[in-house]
């Protein structure tokens, strides 16, 4: 319920705010909110030639394309100035992101397409687990552990094994993995769910959980820094870690809390220090590592993860093939069954991904978004927050709602204001350390069908600042002398 609220309330605050804009004479055309693409220049006016300053007129007529660009500096829009039909179209500025059709298009082709891709072939491999009874033995394993955090789980439940799947994923940075193992985590939690409109408390711990994006090797945002030429790019990896340890230790007191978990349980401690030496483990061995150590061990880890999870199944399933022979079937046919499923799951999802992130598409192209974010910026400077980490504050306001346009700003920050600045790190730990809330809860709910999502979308944007607020300290902590 809160989440169709607030999608109504972004989408239609989205059009009011383009139709006044329009009226009030604030933008030319509103074409660009519905067909416009992402970095296409946008028209701001039209005239006739002959209404055109002298110097601009000359020059157009001069130029073989007849077509005149002024680009006066580095902190302002370009001004071009195109001939055409008898009048000059005159642009400035790029569009932040696709416009509504073409939204409606790229997130078929482009998001749902290949995570129907990646769904069969994950999905395939999570059929092995099952019918070769490695996701029943990973289940005994971590049973003691996850009946605590997870108390209305039965034991040894096949959940287990596949939430373990999607949390190693995702400490590992391997997205296209993490997503088919926690959409087969909802599908199992769901079949415990005696009300299957309204998500169970299992499913909601297991969503912040998730969202909180606890990240071990954070691979793509090393890459990106290497991209853009930093001295060290692995220098943001060890703040990204801290960041997003702490969301997810947040995420699990925030909704422990509400769910009355009894976090004195033997297990349950053990657990979390287990995890905690791990990581503190992991910081002071990256930490010893040397430029080229740092970036040949997290460019290897996670790949090397990954061809171990999927040859360990293969093995695993060869070993014991005669349980596929029990149940009437064999291990290429089983994957395939898997696979099957995992297509069918992601055309299950594709209306509510599509809702969301045309309505984000919206919000953004309207000016409304970067009107509220120059408003959170000016009263942060006033509150005496250094313009450094309010440049940056973009990212961490867009992450929520879309990786791809955080993403963007992310590298505009880091060419505009440097890789190695305060701003392109501080990016690059926001971009890192937090999920892309509103998607995620329309694919992993959507994919199950729960509409009454609870207090989730409330704690995850909870969480969402939480991290933004470590980020700046963590940042501060490391990178300001």
């Amino acid at each position: 319920m809160v989440l169709s609220r607030f999608w109504l309330t972004i989408f239609i605050a989205s059009i009011l705010y383009v139709i006044v804009s329009l009226f009030l004479g604030k933008s030319y055309t509103i074409d660009y909110v519905l067909n416009g693409k992402k970095d296409d220049p946008i028209l701001i006016s039209e005239k006739y030639l002959k209404d055109i300053p002298v110097f601009i007129k000359d020059s157009i007529l001069k130029s073989k394309e007849k077509t005149f660009k002024i680009d006066k500096d580095t902190l302002n829009f370009d001004t071009t100035y195109v001939y055409k039909n008898q009048t000059v179209k005159i642009y400035s500025g790029v569009q932040k992101s696709d416009g509504l059709l073409p939204t409606c298009k790229t997130t078929l082709f482009d998001i749902i397409l290949p995570l129907m891709a990646y769904l069969a072939f994950f999905c395939g491999l999570m059929q092995l687990l099952i019918d070769s009874g490695a996701a029943e033995k990973l289940a005994k394993k971590l049973s003691p552990v996850f009946i605590k955090v997870f108390p209305s789980l039965p034991k040894n439940h096949e959940s287990i094994s596949y939430m373990t799947l999607n949390f190693a994923a995702n400490f590992l940075g391997l997205d296209s993995a993490a997503t088919p193992f926690g959409l087969k985590a909802m599908e199992s939690l769901q079949t415990l769910n005696p009300d299957k409109d309204k998500a169970t408390d299992a499913q909601i711990m297991f969503m912040c959980l998730h969202a909180a994006g606890l990240t071990l090797i954070p691979t793509s945002i090393i890459g990106y820094r290497a991209a853009e030429n930093a001295a060290n790019p692995a220098d943001v990896m060890l703040p990204c870690i801290i960041t997003s340890f702490v969301g997810t230790i947040a995420a699990f007191l925030i909704v422990g809390i509400k769910q009355k978990i009894n976090f004195k349980s033997a297990s349950l401690i053990t657990g979390l220090v287990t995890l905690i030496a791990a990581i503190v483990g992991l910081l002071f061995y990256v930490n010893r590592l040397d430029f080229i150590g740092k970036n040949y061990f997290t460019s290897n880890l996670s790949g090397l993860m990954l061809v171990a999870i999927i040859g360990f199944t293969l093995v695993f399933s060869f070993i014991n093939e005669k349980k596929f022979v029990a149940l009437n079937t064999t291990i290429y046919d089983a994957f395939v069954t898997g696979a099957n499923n995992g297509v069918k799951t992601g055309v299950t999802i594709f209306p509510y991904v599509l809702g969301m992130l045309v309505a984000i598409s919206f919000f953004r192209n309207s000016g409304l978004f970067e009107n509220i974010s120059n408003g959170l910026a000016f009263v942060f400077l006033n509150l005496g927050v250094s313009k450094e980490i309010t440049n940056s504050l973009p990212v961490a306001m867009l992450r929520p709602f879309s990786s791809s346009g955080s993403r963007g700003f992310m590298i505009d920050s880091m060419k505009t204001y440097g890789v190695d600045s305060l701003t392109g790190r501080l990016s690059s730990i926001f971009q890192c350390s937090a999920e892309t809330t509103f998607y995620v809860i329309a694919v992993y709910f959507g994919s199950i069908k729960v509409k009454n999502t609870r207090y989730v979308l409330a704690t995850m944007l909870l969480v969402d600042l939480i991290c933004v607020i470590t980020a700046i300290f963590v940042a501060s902590w490391f990178f300001v002398k």
